[in-house]
Protein backbone atom coordinates (compact mmCIF):
# COMPACT_ATOMS: atom_id res chain seq x y z
CA UNK A 1 0.00 0.00 0.00
CA UNK A 2 1.18 3.50 -0.71
CA UNK A 3 2.73 5.16 2.30
CA UNK A 4 1.08 8.41 1.24
CA UNK A 5 -2.53 7.89 0.20
CA UNK A 6 -2.32 11.23 -1.63
CA UNK A 7 -0.03 9.81 -4.33
CA UNK A 8 -1.79 10.52 -7.63
CA UNK A 9 -1.28 8.17 -10.56
CA UNK A 10 -2.42 8.84 -14.13
CA UNK A 11 -3.01 5.64 -16.09
CA UNK A 12 -3.00 6.08 -19.88
CA UNK A 13 -4.19 2.87 -21.55
CA UNK A 14 -6.46 2.39 -24.56
CA UNK A 15 -7.51 -1.20 -23.82
CA UNK A 16 -10.61 -0.98 -21.57
CA UNK A 17 -10.02 -4.24 -19.67
CA UNK A 18 -6.38 -3.41 -18.90
CA UNK A 19 -7.33 0.14 -17.93
CA UNK A 20 -9.99 -1.16 -15.53
CA UNK A 21 -7.66 -3.75 -13.98
CA UNK A 22 -4.93 -1.15 -13.44
CA UNK A 23 -7.35 1.39 -12.01
CA UNK A 24 -8.92 -1.10 -9.60
CA UNK A 25 -5.57 -2.52 -8.54
CA UNK A 26 -3.95 0.87 -7.91
CA UNK A 27 -6.97 2.15 -6.00
CA UNK A 28 -6.75 -0.99 -3.86
CA UNK A 29 -3.09 -0.14 -3.19
CA UNK A 30 -4.16 3.26 -1.85
CA UNK A 31 -3.39 5.51 -4.80
CA UNK A 32 -5.66 8.22 -6.17
CA UNK A 33 -6.07 7.11 -9.80
CA UNK A 34 -6.93 9.16 -12.86
CA UNK A 35 -7.48 7.41 -16.18
CA UNK A 36 -7.17 8.36 -19.83
CA UNK A 37 -7.73 6.16 -22.85
CA UNK A 38 -5.74 8.28 -25.31
CA UNK A 39 -3.31 11.16 -25.60
CA UNK A 40 -6.01 13.81 -25.87
CA UNK A 41 -7.57 12.77 -22.56
CA UNK A 42 -4.14 12.50 -20.94
CA UNK A 43 -3.22 16.05 -21.98
CA UNK A 44 -6.54 17.37 -20.63
CA UNK A 45 -5.83 15.74 -17.27
CA UNK A 46 -2.26 17.03 -17.27
CA UNK A 47 -3.53 20.55 -17.98
CA UNK A 48 -6.25 20.47 -15.32
CA UNK A 49 -4.68 18.59 -12.41
CA UNK A 50 -1.99 20.54 -10.57
CA UNK A 51 -0.75 17.52 -8.64
CA UNK A 52 0.40 14.26 -10.22
CA UNK A 53 3.09 11.95 -8.90
CA UNK A 54 3.31 9.28 -11.58
CA UNK A 55 2.17 8.41 -15.09
CA UNK A 56 1.75 4.76 -16.06
CA UNK A 57 1.34 4.87 -19.83
CA UNK A 58 1.03 2.46 -22.69
CA UNK A 59 3.34 3.23 -25.60
CA UNK A 60 1.02 2.54 -28.54
CA UNK A 61 -2.09 4.67 -28.21
CA UNK A 62 -4.84 5.64 -30.67
CA UNK A 63 -4.75 9.01 -32.38
CA UNK A 64 -1.08 8.98 -33.32
CA UNK A 65 0.23 10.06 -29.90
CA UNK A 66 2.59 7.67 -28.15
CA UNK A 67 3.18 7.30 -24.44
CA UNK A 68 6.60 8.88 -24.95
CA UNK A 69 4.97 11.90 -26.62
CA UNK A 70 2.76 12.28 -23.53
CA UNK A 71 5.55 11.76 -21.01
CA UNK A 72 8.13 14.14 -22.52
CA UNK A 73 6.16 17.40 -22.19
CA UNK A 74 4.62 16.25 -18.90
CA UNK A 75 8.04 15.79 -17.32
CA UNK A 76 9.28 19.10 -18.77
CA UNK A 77 6.37 20.87 -17.07
CA UNK A 78 6.73 18.82 -13.86
CA UNK A 79 10.33 17.68 -13.36
CA UNK A 80 9.41 15.61 -10.28
CA UNK A 81 6.82 13.58 -12.21
CA UNK A 82 7.75 9.91 -12.53
CA UNK A 83 6.92 7.72 -15.53
CA UNK A 84 6.49 3.99 -16.05
CA UNK A 85 5.90 2.68 -19.56
CA UNK A 86 3.84 -0.45 -20.24
CA UNK A 87 3.83 -2.02 -23.66
CA UNK A 88 3.47 -5.16 -25.68
CA UNK A 89 6.28 -3.70 -27.80
CA UNK A 90 8.90 -2.56 -25.27
CA UNK A 91 11.73 -2.28 -27.82
CA UNK A 92 9.81 0.47 -29.63
CA UNK A 93 9.99 2.66 -26.54
CA UNK A 94 13.80 2.58 -26.48
CA UNK A 95 13.92 2.97 -30.27
CA UNK A 96 12.02 6.26 -29.96
CA UNK A 97 15.35 7.80 -28.95
CA UNK A 98 13.72 9.92 -26.26
CA UNK A 99 15.82 10.56 -23.15
CA UNK A 100 12.84 9.63 -20.98
CA UNK A 101 12.66 6.25 -22.74
CA UNK A 102 16.08 5.43 -21.32
CA UNK A 103 15.35 6.68 -17.79
CA UNK A 104 11.85 5.38 -17.12
CA UNK A 105 11.17 1.73 -16.31
CA UNK A 106 9.41 -0.34 -18.96
CA UNK A 107 7.12 -3.24 -18.13
CA UNK A 108 6.49 -5.58 -21.06
CA UNK A 109 2.89 -6.77 -21.40
CA UNK A 110 1.76 -9.07 -20.01
CA UNK A 111 3.28 -8.15 -16.67
CA UNK A 112 2.59 -9.19 -13.12
CA UNK A 113 0.77 -6.62 -10.96
CA UNK A 114 3.33 -7.22 -8.20
CA UNK A 115 6.03 -6.06 -10.63
CA UNK A 116 4.03 -2.91 -11.28
CA UNK A 117 3.62 -2.28 -7.54
CA UNK A 118 7.38 -2.71 -7.00
CA UNK A 119 8.19 -0.28 -9.85
CA UNK A 120 5.73 2.29 -8.52
CA UNK A 121 7.11 2.05 -4.99
CA UNK A 122 10.64 2.45 -6.32
CA UNK A 123 9.70 5.48 -8.44
CA UNK A 124 7.80 7.22 -5.63
CA UNK A 125 10.48 6.78 -2.94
Amino acid sequence: MSEDAQDVVLVVEDEPVIRMILEDYLKGEGYHVLVAENGEQAFKILASKPHLDLIVTDFRLPGGISGVQIAEPAVKMRPDLKVIFISGYPAEIRESGSPIAFKAPILAKPFDLNSLREQIQEQLR
